[in-house]
């Protein structure tokens, strides 16, 4: 019988949980498959970007809506060093909500839109936005949906270029799990391309999924009522999707919040009680991990929280990059969350069957812009 998370199919079913459970395991084999797919359509891709990445003064914005937006957060720092190009994260929210505030009409623009189903209201008019607003404007789309609408808007338009995930990227559960990893990867994999790091960071997954469970779903089964998740830099990002895959899964059972290692000194430090777990992405940076090991031993020493996680990668052959380790760090707070629902008698696959949430965001009005 067929088992995701050490769970077996007609376990999973009955809890309402076999896609999420599903997407999460088959999540090394998805970044596979999508190097794959960013190696096979390369020529076009730079093709298009060639020209538009020469421009003088040229802004690229990352964006996206909810977790799609953290795709963003978590490349671009990484984007930028590498690069130098002038990489920023706006979500689709943001833009849509005040897109004077982001969008410089005579600044030369590539939006890299991120989109699971490509129908999300905000993603679909921050790129009619975007054109409307901007003199010289380009989109890369980055989606997992080929009916979604912002598929079908880029066909025949010489100012933008979709790539299409792997099929099975498109998830079926509630959460975005395989969709956020693939979509981000897949920017990794065009902008800073690194097989090694791949192969490592793949390797490194699969034994977590086969060997870790267990610790995993101790974790998960301790009677916390909030959790933090602290990141530097690239984590940041992953901070603040781990803290939303809780929240989702858990159905805001369980508080969750995120910061930075230095930023949760300022204030929001006083979230801990005894009720408290923190989960600390350790950085591989030897600088930014300074800070890190700072924080670790003053919460350890602190004794006010339930518990402290301090996640890392494994240092040989080969440390990995921080916006690599941390599409590891996700699959564990993945799990974790999954775990954490079920242990609450939830159901992951739909954790809010009353609706106030939804798989494709609802009940937003588009306004129209008049400039």
């Amino acid at each position: 019988m067929t088992h995701f998370l050490s769970l077996d199919e007609t376990t999973l079913k009955q809890h309402n949980a076999y896609w999420t459970a599903k997407e999460i395991a088959q999540q090394p084999s998805s970044w596979r498959n999508t190097a794959a797919i960013v190696e096979q359509h390369s020529a076009a891709i730079n093709d298009f970007l060639s020209p538009i990445l020469a421009l003088p003064g040229l802004q690229i914005i990352l964006t996206g809506a909810g977790t799609s937006a953290y795709v963003g957060e978590a490349l671009a720092p990484h984007v930028t060093e590498k690069t130098s190009l002038d990489v920023r994260a706006i979500s689709t929210t943001d833009i849509v909500s005040n897109p004077l505030g982001y969008l410089q009409q005579h600044t030369p623009t590539l939006l890299i839109s991120y989109a699971r189903s490509g129908n999300s209201p905000e993603s679909v008019a921050a790129v009619k936005l975007a054109d409307q607003v901007l003199d010289n404007c380009f989109h890369l789309l980055i989606t997992c949906n080929e009916t979604g609408q912002l598929a079908q808007q880029a066909q025949g338009r010489s100012n933008s270029y979709c790539l299409l995930m792997p099929a099975e990227t498109l998830d079926e559960s509630f959460a975005m799990t395989s969709s956020f990893t693939s979509m981000l990867l897949a920017t990794l994999c065009i902008f800073t391309p690194d097989e090694q790091q791949l192969e490592t960071l793949a390797e490194q997954c699969e034994h977590l999924l086969a060997n870790q469970l267990e610790e995993i779903r101790e974790f998960a089964d301790s009677p916390m009522q909030r959790i933090v998740f602290l990141g530097a830099g690239s984590l940041v990002g992953y901070a603040k999707e781990a803290a939303l895959k809780c929240l989702e899964l858990t159905n805001g059972d369980v508080i969750s919040y995120f910061e930075s290692p230095l930023g949760f000194r300022h204030g929001p430090k006083t979230i801990i009680d005894d009720k408290t777990a923190i989960v600390l992405m350790a950085s591989n940076h030897p600088y930014s991990s300074q800070y890190d090991a700072d924080l670790y031993e003053e919460l350890l020493k602190d004794q006010q929280c339930m518990s402290v996680t301090r996640l890392q990668g494994a240092t040989r052959p080969r440390a990995l990059e921080d916006v690599w380790q941390g599409l590891y760090y996700i699959v564990y707070c993945q799990v974790f969350a999954f775990y954490k629902s079920i242990s609450l008698g939830l159901t992951p696959d739909n954790p809010c069957p009353t609706g106030e949430v939804n798989r494709v965001v609802k009940g937003v009005t588009i306004y129209p812009l008049n400039v």
